[in-house]
C-alpha cells in the first residue's frame, strides 16, 4: 500500500547496517525512460546531446552505502536486464563508455505491485525478481500495526517534544491512518 513507510524502513536498515556510504533513494517511476540508463549507471561527457559533463549515476553515487529503488515494478522491460546484469556483476557501464566501473552497494527495492503476478504475465522479468526477492519484507498498512504509531510520531517530533495529552494519544491510536506513514509525518509537523 502506498505510504506504508518503505523508504523510512529502507533508511532505517541502512542506518543499522553500519555501511559507511550514503543512502540514495530513487523513485523509478520518476525516471524518464530515455534517461533511465544514464541516471542509474552514469554517462561520460558528450555521450549524448546535453551530456556536457560526466555523471556518476545512482549506483556509483551510493557506493559503499545503500541504493533504494522505490517502485521497482515501474522499471521498463528494456532496462530490467541491464539492472539484473549490474546487480549480478556489481559493475556498471556508463553510457558512452566501453569500460566497466565497479560498485559496492546494498540494493533495497520496493513496490506496491504484486511482482509475482507481473512475472506470471511476463510484464516483469522473473530472473530480476528472483535476484531482488532474496529477502522480502511486507510492510502492512499502519492501521494493522498500531504499535508503530507513537514510535513513528515520536521519531518525527524529536526528543524535545512535550508529552502528549492522554486523550490525544488515544485519538492517534484509534484513527485509521488512511495515508499511512505519510500522514503521520504531516501530523507531526502540525503538533
Amino acid at each position: 500500500e502506498s505510504g506504508t513507510g518503505k523508504e523510512v524502513s529502507a533508511r532505517a536498515l541502512h542506518m543499522a547496517s553500519g555501511r559507511p556510504g550514503p543512502f540514495v533513494a530513487v523513485n523509478c517511476t520518476a525516471i524518464p525512460e530515455s534517461l533511465a540508463e544514464s541516471q542509474l549507471f552514469g554517462h561520460k561527457a558528450g555521450a549524448f546531446t546535453g551530456a556536457q559533463r560526466a555523471h556518476d549515476g545512482f549506483f556509483r553515487a551510493a557506493d559503499g552505502g545503500t541504493l533504494f529503488l522505490d517502485e521497482i515494478g515501474d522499471l521498463s522491460l528494456t532496462l530490467q536486464p541491464k539492472l539484473l546484469r549490474a546487480l549480478e556483476e556489481k559493475k556498471v557501464v556508463p553510457v558512452g563508455e566501453t569500460r566497466t566501473v565497479s560498485f559496492d552497494v546494498r540494493v533495497i527495492a520496493a513496490t506496491n505491485q504484486d511482482l509475482e503476478a507481473r512475472v506470471a504475465d511476463q510484464s516483469f522479468r522473473g530472473d530480476l525478481y528472483a535476484r531482488l526477492a532474496q529477502l522480502t519484507v511486507n510492510l502492512p498498512p499502519l492501521r494493522r500495526r498500531r504499535e508503530d504509531i507513537l514510535t513513528l510520531l515520536s521519531a518525527h517530533l524529536g526528543p524535545h517534544a512535550p508529552p502528549m495529552a492522554p486523550d490525544l494519544v488515544e485519538s492517534l491510536l484509534v484513527y485509521p491512518w488512511p495515508h499511512n506513514v505519510r500522514e503521520i509525518i504531516a501530523v507531526a509537523t502540525e503538533l
